[in-house]
C-alpha cells in the first residue's frame, strides 16, 4: 500500500528511506504495511537489514550505480558517523 500523495516538508519528519532501494515512503503507508504483517521493503520487497554494515552494504551498491540519493545518503553518514562510519 503505497499512497502516491506528496510527502510535506520537512522529509524527514514525515517519510522513512529505505537503504536498499534508496526510496522514501511516507510513514503512514510504512505503519499500514507494518500492521498487515509486511516487513520486507513496499517498492523491492527486499528483507530489512537488521546491521549497520548490511545496511552501509546495500548504500554502497547504489552509490557504485551512481544512485544520486545514495550518493547523497552516503555523504550524510558520513558527515553525521552514522552506519558506524568515522565521523
Amino acid at each position: 500500500p503505497i499512497c502516491t500523495l506528496p510527502i510535506p516538508l520537512p522529509m524527514q519528519d514525515h517519510s522513512v528511506l529505505m537503504t536498499c532501494c534508496m526510496k522514501r515512503i511516507c510513514k503512514g503507508c510504512y505503519l499500514a504495511a507494518q500492521n498487515r504483517g509486511m516487513r520486507d521493503c513496499a517498492f523491492c520487497r527486499t528483507p530489512p537489514s537488521d546491521n549497520d554494515a548490511a545496511k552501509l552494504a546495500m548504500v554502497q551498491a547504489r552509490v557504485s550505480k551512481k544512485n544520486p540519493e545514495g550518493i547523497n545518503f552516503l555523504g550524510e553518514q558520513y558527515f553525521h558517523g552514522g552506519l558506524g562510519l568515522q565521523k
